[in-house]
């Protein structure tokens, strides 16, 4: 079996797409992925032995990772090229393939590919906070906003639908026209279809009743880590009690310019040493004190288990990542699915969420107080034993044996 699996967005995005690849090329198939042409994810696959085929001519960090926050007309833009990189690129990528798997960014395209293609056409989230649902509202979106006051969930969901075609729709239909292919009404529900995968742990993200939407939960999708971690990096380790991880990923911190120095403060208020992840948003120490080590891109499966706590954004892999390690947590959510996953954390008592997305010393010290807590970080050893890792696996038997959402 061919499949082709594609994604836009950051590394979150990308990395259980690969791990799903992987999975796939383990038990026989030919897998590829149609992904950002970013460096590091290039590095990614290339890591994994599973071919990379660039979508679109920008990368994720050009555009999420610049020196100001993207705009509403930024993200129309980006909504345009996206739908036109995909009609290109997935129509030749996917030639000949018996399926074609699409996450990440609202993959509007991917699907009328499949069709035209007359191939299985499989949709996949990593959590289930944006889609329509009975108990909780949209998120934000880019486009007409809801009146001031509206509170009828369905009504609101509505205006979401409507907001997506503002962004996607025209494209699509131009698009769809060239191929000879009708046009479609409700571009959201179109690409959610009515059947999708959930890769997200049934510990950390449960979702039952969650969304409308008929979901199989086959648990995270986990590329294994096997890179040991720089001589430098495990000296530091070495010398002293477990340190606290502070890293955000792919966030570019646009509204916590001080994030590295508050984060410092905190984590030496309670003694601590820190580990200091760079990310997207180049984070550096502010002082020469040998108590902080900065790193750039390191293998966080290895890393978490021999630190205090991780500090994080609550990314869903990073969540992931730090509760298999056994990790203490402390979430500062920024977007999107952040404060769902921030709110898990808390609420299974492996960690703290953070209050809001611009931290302060103190803030920041209070909430790693709840963390560091003996009883918190015992909580988090006791879940790691019941985060599964075989999601990937899971996943990758269900498309072989024919799961297809539309």
């Amino acid at each position: 079996m061919r499949v082709v699996l594609t994604t836009w967005g950051s590394r979150g995005d990308v990395e259980p797409v690969v791990g799903l690849a992987a999975a796939l090329r383990g038990l026989g198939a030919d897998a590829r992925v149609c992904a950002p042409p970013d460096e590091e994810f290039a590095a990614l696959l290339d890591g994994a032995g599973v071919p990379l085929v660039p979508l679109a001519a920008r990368t994720v960090r050009s555009v999420a990772a610049g020196k100001t926050r993207p705009t509403a007309q930024d993200a129309f833009r980006l909504a345009a090229e996206l739908v036109a990189a995909r009609f290109e690129t997935l129509m030749t990528a996917a030639e000949g393939s018996d399926v074609l798997l699409a996450t990440g960014l609202m993959p509007v395209g991917a699907r009328s590919v499949a069709e035209k293609l007359g191939i299985g056409y499989v949709f996949a989230c990593f959590h289930p906070f944006g889609l329509p649902s009975r108990h909780f509202p949209p998120g934000r979106r880019p486009g007409t906003p809801s009146p001031e006051g509206e509170t009828d969930l369905e009504v609101l969901w509505e205006h979401d639908a409507r907001r997506v075609d503002e962004l996607y729709g025209g494209a699509l239909r131009e698009h769809r026209a060239a191929l000879g292919l009708p046009p479609v009404e409700n571009v959201r529900d179109h690409v959610f279809t009515d059947r999708g995968l959930l890769a997200a742990d049934p510990v950390l993200g449960p979702w039952h009743d969650v969304t409308n939407l008929e979901l199989v939960q086959t648990g995270a999708w986990i590329l294994p880590d096997e890179r040991p971690l720089p001589a430098g990096l495990e000296a530091f380790l070495d010398a002293g009690e477990p340190p606290v991880y502070v890293g955000f990923g792919s966030m570019a911190m646009h509204g916590s310019a001080d994030v590295a120095r508050v984060a410092v403060e905190a984590v030496r208020a309670h003694g601590r040493r820190v580990v200091l992840a760079r990310g997207w948003a180049g984070l550096a120490s502010a002082d020469e004190r040998d108590d902080c080590f900065v790193v750039g891109e390191v293998n966080q499966q290895a890393l978490f288990g021999r630190v205090a706590a991780v500090v994080h954004h609550g990314g869903a892999g990073t969540t992931t990542t730090a509760a298999r390690a056994g990790a203490a947590q402390v979430v500062v959510p920024q977007i999107a699915d952040q404060p769902s996953w921030a709110s898990r954390v808390a609420a299974l008592g492996i960690g703290a969420a953070h209050d809001g997305p611009s931290a302060t010393a103190e803030s920041l010290s209070a909430a790693l107080a709840t963390a560091l807590a003996p009883e918190v970080r015992a909580r988090a050893r006791a879940v790691a034993g019941t985060v599964r890792a075989d999601g990937a696996t899971v996943a990758a038997k269900l498309i072989l044996d024919g799961f297809v959402s539309a």
